[in-house]
């Protein structure tokens, strides 16, 4: 199966006086498997329905495989779409559900035998194929939704939230199968999800939406470890954030001012002028609960918070504490026989320099 790009270039789409996307422009890979990652409203669903045909930009182009597909009838595009319901026939068995798109082409039997038996192999539910979908297990049903896709052998895969409807358990297991499945096929996929940890388990690459604005594109790494924007450091993992005063400028970096962390000097790219407020922004991990003398002052701003609460989550108990007057997360690694700081302890705190980002 030849594995095909797919390009968004400057597409708009409203909804009468409601703009849900705002020139969006960005290029899948041949073969990847990418997400579109995003909160409710954020125009993902929008843009993958779009790229299936069901709704229609008013300006821009999207190309597949080079060619521009966008006045194409979503059956004239080729592309294969798993409903965030599944959207299965219930009157109909696995087998004919999965046979059915191969029955309206009108493809010979002995055709449609062997592809459905390779699709059904394929999702591991060749033994289910009499039963019908309310005999199955939610996971077994999202099988049959995409057996039934890809028999049809597209050249794109669109996937809508499709584990959104399982347990938290069973959510792990299918986005293995998912992953496992795609990269077998070679299959360029499309992946919609609110959830962080899907998209950044599965993804080769993902993009960030807000409001129909594309903020970033990049592997889950880079959208972690180099946000563009709060939104996104937010979205992507927890983020803290302080206010600081910018005290003054170095040559490569700026010194700065926060009342709950103190003084310090972060290397940075940033211009900034003397008075200038700047965001300092870090994750839950890059702060240590420790004593002082354990850590290296000139790596680290030290300083000290109280305990609000904390969550124990496994591998790390998270605690929420207040130094001054800012709100901050931590996550502490956990060991057996770790017992957790209680509630309005004091404790000292490191925070990693090489960790911050200014906004």
């Amino acid at each position: 199966m030849k594995k095909v790009s797919v390009q968004c270039e400057n597409i708009k789409l409203s909804y009468g006086a409601t703009e849900v996307l705002k020139d969006i422009s960005l290029e899948i890979k041949p073969g990847e498997f990418f997400a579109l990652l995003g909160p409710s409203g954020s125009g993902k669903s929008s843009l993958l329905r779009l790229i299936a045909g069901f709704n229609q930009q008013q300006a821009g182009r999207l190309l597949v495989d080079g060619k521009d597909i966008g006045s194409k009838a979503p059956w004239e595009r080729n592309i294969g779409m798993v409903f965030q319901s599944y959207a299965l026939w219930p009157h109909l068995s696995v087998w004919d559900n999965v046979a059915f798109g191969l029955v309206e082409r009108k493809t010979p039997k002995d055709l449609i035998q062997s592809k459905v038996t390779a699709a059904l192999e394929q999702v591991g539910l060749l033994g289910f194929a009499h039963r019908k979908p309310n005999q199955l297990s939610g996971g077994q049903q999202q099988r049959v939704a995409l057996a039934r896709t890809i028999v049809i052998e597209p050249q794109v895969l669109l996937l809508d939230e499709p584990l959104s409807n399982l347990d938290k358990t069973l959510r792990v297991q299918m986005r293995q199968e998912l992953l496992s499945m795609q990269r077998r096929l070679g299959l360029t996929t499309i992946f919609v999800t609110h959830d962080q940890e899907e998209a950044m388990t599965t993804a080769d690459r993902m993009a960030v939406l807000d409001q129909g604005v594309l903020q970033q594109v990049g592997t889950p790494t880079e959208l972690y470890d180099d946000p563009v924007n709060p939104f996104v450091a937010s979205f992507v993992g927890s983020m803290n954030f302080v206010e600081s005063r910018v005290k003054g400028v170095r040559a490569g970096g700026l010194e700065l001012s926060a009342p709950s962390l103190g003084d310090f000097l972060v290397q940075t790219a940033i211009h900034r002028r003397v008075e200038d407020r700047v965001q300092v922004s870090f994750r839950p991990q890059a702060i240590q609960i420790c004593e002082p003398n354990q850590v290296n002052p000139e790596e680290s701003i030290i300083f000290s918070g109280t305990v609000l609460s904390s969550e124990f989550l496994g591998q790390f108990t998270r605690y929420h504490l207040k130094a001054g007057d800012v709100d901050l997360v931590v996550d502490h690694p956990h060991r057996i026989g770790l017992k957790p700081f209680a509630e309005n302890a004091s404790v000292s705190l490191a925070l990693k320099l090489s960790e911050v980002k200014l906004f």
